[in-house]
């Protein structure tokens, strides 16, 4: 079993990468992997409901992304951009400051529209900053007005307009994002429309819930050539005791777990212990990577990764490494769309 990052590398031609998403959103692509057979088929994200069980659980991630990004400038003018991390305390978040070799302990940093303020208190070691904002518990109110959705970086330079501001805050949120923390989006609930919902729910399966708040491990390169070296970020989950229960007991009827996302199983992974999904809130720095026994997981609707990627490992994980490369040249050949506004596909 190769430990080494190039295994997961692949060349993907710029214009598969998605910058904007489709609409509607469940007229996406999905590239279905069937493990079994080895067989790859291409289907509309529209029938997903048709090829699960009709007994079937499906579990998504409800966490709701924030507009964690916010432009600024120092009081000498310089430019300076602000992308919220972690919240350490009320008003207070370690944060990636662009252009911040010089900022200077208690200096004022103007953000938005000039009445977002917070003071730069120190950095650490990786080189993330503490600031205080000057809002306290209001700040989701003032980054309502004027923070930017915290798009990945390949696609995030070309959002300049207000209009796309609005446009990107509203299509980077999937439709069951309810719980706010997450400063990037579950990219596999982005095809999900009411229509699906209502098909799925027709043929009896169960949409569970639970939360993960993304966070900025999906930003962060392998650094490490031996993939067993890498470290990932902590992110916080919550499961509650209703959808454990239930996700324990369909596993012991032998019902298949469906995870919409690579969050919800790491999430869903991290809380076996002992038997079963323990319920609760925690933290996981799981990373999923070949060889990896899954405990809960029988299925994954996931987007396509960046090559080389903590996510692409964890899809080989599942499907192995060689068919997940097969399926990834089968999308290029197809021109499938990549990426976290991209198409998706689905390992049964």
């Amino acid at each position: 079993m190769s430990t080494e990052r190039s295994s997961y590398l692949y060349e993907l031609p710029e214009e598969l990468i998605a910058t904007h998403p489709v609409s509607p959103r469940d007229s996406s692509r999905l590239l279905l992997m069937d493990r079994s057979s080895r067989h790859i088929h291409h289907k509309r994200f529209s029938t997903l409901p048709d090829m699960l069980d009709e007994d079937a659980l499906l579990v998504i991630n409800n966490t709701r992304v924030i507009p964690a990004r916010i432009p600024g400038q120092r009081k000498t003018g310089g430019a300076i951009e602000v992308l919220l991390v972690k919240e350490e305390k009320p008003g207070v978040w370690v944060c990636r400051v662009k252009n911040s070799g010089r900022l200077k302990q208690g200096e004022i940093l103007e953000l938005g529209d000039k009445s977002l303020t917070a003071e730069f208190l120190d950095k650490n070691a990786e080189g993330d900053c503490t600031l205080r904002f000057n809002t306290g518990s209001e700040l989701m109110d003032k980054l309502r007005d004027s923070g930017f959705a915290p798009l990945p970086p390949y696609i995030q330079k070309a959002r300049k307009s207000f209009n796309e501001r609005e446009t990107d805050l509203n299509n980077y949120q999937t439709i069951f994002a309810k719980e706010y923390g997450a400063i990037a989006a579950p990219t596999a609930g982005l095809h999900f429309t009411s229509e699906v919902n209502g098909a799925l729910q027709d043929r009896g399966i169960e949409i569970l819930e639970i939360t993960l708040h993304v966070g900025l491990g999906t930003f962060e390169p392998l650094r490490v050539d031996d993939i067993n070296k890498h470290i990932m970020h902590e992110e916080a989950y919550e499961i509650s005791e209703t959808v454990a229960e239930k996700i324990n007991t369909a596993k012991k009827s032998r019902r298949k777990i469906v995870a919409v996302g690579t969050t919800v199983t790491r999430t869903l992974e991290s809380a076996w212990q002992d038997g079963s999904v323990k319920p609760g809130n925690a933290a996981t720095r799981l990373f999923i990577h070949p060889p990896f026994r899954f405990n809960v997981v029988d299925q994954l609707l996931t987007n396509f990764h960046l090559p080389g990627s903590t996510l692409i490992m964890l899809v080989a994980a599942l499907a192995g490494r060689e068919f997940v490369l097969e399926a990834y040249q089968e999308a290029i050949k197809q021109k499938y769309r990549f990426y976290s506004y991209g198409d998706c596909m689905l390992i049964q």
